[in-house]
């Protein structure tokens, strides 16, 4: 499929375009061949990065000559520099921008990445599990659980040690803590004078963590060290879900939330003065959905929505509340000690049910990177294909 068939210069040598053994053809630029060469005077062979400027290649870049060598590749030579590249047909079909089946227009306001799977109550039947010592010794086994949070933004770890700070054990199977105010990480547990609601037996409705910072910790992990006590269940809440159900039901409602900024603000510690101005549905520019921020307790008075506007982006904001916290959405779990949960912070709220003074109730949380997870994820997917 990925098999170079026949090549053709198009565009006065601007333009190569080349068929495959499917039958389909693709074109590309000569300035993003050039762009993207693969010899080692552009590129170290040792880490890829590009050894030259785009301004380094001249702007009238051709393709002089183009043919299909051995091994699937293609050859192409670039005029005026007079430089021949060999191309691996697999790297340009893998590649290959000009895709007839991506019709940008046919896709919806908030559309979400293939690989993602939303989901709500009824992945309680199947939440991704990974078992702690298969995880720190298996690359098969981190890859698989890895691959989970990828695709549903959480998944739980059992069999872990029963130790402060092991919560940092777990991050450390894919990245690096990223460490805020709060520490390296936390307690949570009830205090009798709490920086943050969290350190509190109430129940918390569900939220992304830290809204108030930018950028947001993309990763959170809550680790269960004692549960003993009456109540004090988690949730999680698949917030791009929440997102298209009100996309789908109310688009002007969803276009306020995504378009105007809300502000989020927390001032609970001595010099502490965190805030951040996004929208609580964030799009990226070709409008796929990529983030959610939603925390009531954190949000700051809303001063970017117009006059005309307010009102309603109210009821937008109220919608979305309702629909987030309708039953069916979450998945609801109670950790025993050894036990904790991921959250992709950028997509998945979680909650808590309140908790009695009877038994105790202690977890400690840490934040993460999702660049780290999915760094991990491809080297393990990378070293799975090579085999």
């Amino acid at each position: 499929m990925g098999t170079p068939v026949a090549v053709e210069i198009i565009d006065d040598g601007a333009v190569m375009v080349v068929g495959w053994g499917s039958g389909t053809r693709s074109r590309f630029h000569a300035i993003w061949l050039r762009d993207n060469a693969l010899d080692p005077e552009t590129r170290d062979p040792g880490n890829g990065q590009r050894l030259i400027a785009l301004t380094d290649i001249p702007a009238e870049t051709r393709i002089a000559l183009a043919e299909t060598g051995e091994a699937g590749d293609v050859v192409v030579t670039f005029s005026p520099e007079d430089k021949t590249v060999r191309f691996p047909g697999a790297w340009l079909h893998a590649h290959a921008y000009d895709r007839p089946e991506d019709h940008r227009a046919d896709r919806p306001c908030g559309w979400i990445q293939q690989e993602l799977t939303t989901w709500d109550s009824g992945l309680a039947n199947s939440v991704p599990t990974g078992d702690y010592r298969a995880l720190s010794t298996n690359r098969g086994a981190l890859g698989d659980w890895l691959s989970a949070v990828r695709r549903y933004g959480f998944a739980k770890v059992t069999g872990g040690p029963v130790a402060s700070g092991a919560v940092c054990d777990v991050a450390a199977l894919f990245g690096f803590v990223r460490e805020t105010n709060y520490g390296r990480w936390f307690d949570v547990r009830t205090e009798v004078s709490p920086s943050n609601l969290a350190y509190t037996g109430l129940g918390l409705t569900a939220h992304t963590d830290n809204p108030y910072r930018d950028p947001v910790p993309t990763l959170q992990i809550l680790y269960c060290l004692e549960n003993s006590a009456d109540g004090g269940d988690s949730l999680v809440v698949d917030g791009f879900m929440a997102a298209t159900r009100l996309r789908d039901e109310a688009p002007d409602m969803f276009d306020l939330l995504s378009h105007y900024c809300a502000r989020f603000e927390y001032r609970g510690a001595a010099e502490v003065c965190l805030r951040s101005r996004k929208p609580m549905i964030e799009l990226a520019p070709d409008e796929e959905l990529i983030g959610i921020r939603f925390n009531n307790r954190s949000t700051a008075p809303i001063v970017d929505v117009p006059y005309d506007h307010m009102r309603d982006y109210y009821a937008a904001y109220r919608r979305f509340a309702d629909i987030i916290d309708a039953p069916g959405m979450a998945v609801r779990f109670k950790l025993a000690p050894g036990e904790c949960f991921i959250v992709d912070n950028t997509r998945v709220m979680h909650a808590r049910t309140g908790y009695s003074s009877t038994g105790t109730r202690w977890l400690q949380g840490c934040y993460a990177d999702k660049d780290g997870l999915l760094s991990t994820l491809a080297t393990i997917e990378d070293d799975l294909n090579e085999h």
